[in-house]
């Protein structure tokens, strides 16, 4: 099993123009076997949210949106909230966090490479 951290996730709710405040988990599964990813999310003041989960087809990229993800309990990343994210995959990936922040009129992006752990 591979793991993934990425301790500094956080979704805005505010949003201006026509770019929406997002974050993505961008993976990269250059091998020759499906990679079957399970994501916790972990907080400051609350329990942790499990179950959420998504495969990558062999030789292709996800580009997971976390605004758009559900976990198994039809629960959804809360905004505002700082959190982290597990990811454990059953395959060796390129992992990538991406946050776009459009709370203010300057747009700002802020993007980080991912090492197994």
């Amino acid at each position: 099993m591979y793991t993934y951290s990425i301790p500094d996730a956080y979704w805005h709710s505010k949003s201006n123009g026509c770019f929406p405040s997002h974050e993505s988990v961008c993976v990269l599964n250059a091998g020759r076997k499906p990679a079957h990813l399970s994501m916790t999310l972990y907080f400051e003041d609350r329990e942790k949210l499990e179950g959420f989960n998504s495969v990558v087809e062999p030789e292709r990229t996800a580009h997971i949106r976390m605004d758009r993800q559900k976990n198994n309990a039809g629960q959804t990343v809360p905004m505002d909230t700082p959190y982290a994210i597990v990811i454990k995959s059953d395959v060796p990936l390129k992992v990538q966090y991406t946050r776009m922040d459009t709370s203010q009129s300057e747009m700002a992006i802020m993007t980080a490479m991912v090492k197994a752990e």
